[in-house]
């Protein structure tokens, strides 16, 4: 199924939103954002510590400074 995004006068909206219908065409309507649903998604996310920051640091040192043998 393909997506379709149109921009409908205003005076033509509920004529047109009509006759989509009645061909049997899906709209979505506007998305709505629920805050509560969104801070409830988010404060799980994990926090890295400073000491995991710094080996993760060490080990992007290490492995950038590695040279691969030529043969």
């Amino acid at each position: 199924m393909e997506r379709l995004i149109i921009n409908i006068p205003d005076e033509k909206s509920t004529e047109i939103k009509s006759f989509l219908k009645s061909m049997g065409i899906a709209m979505d309507g506007p998305k709505l954002l629920d805050m509560d649903a969104y801070r409830a998604k988010i404060a799980g996310i994990g926090h890295w510590s400073e000491e995991e920051l710094k080996a993760l640091d060490e080990n992007r040192r290490i492995l950038g400074s590695f040279k691969p043998q030529e043969w």
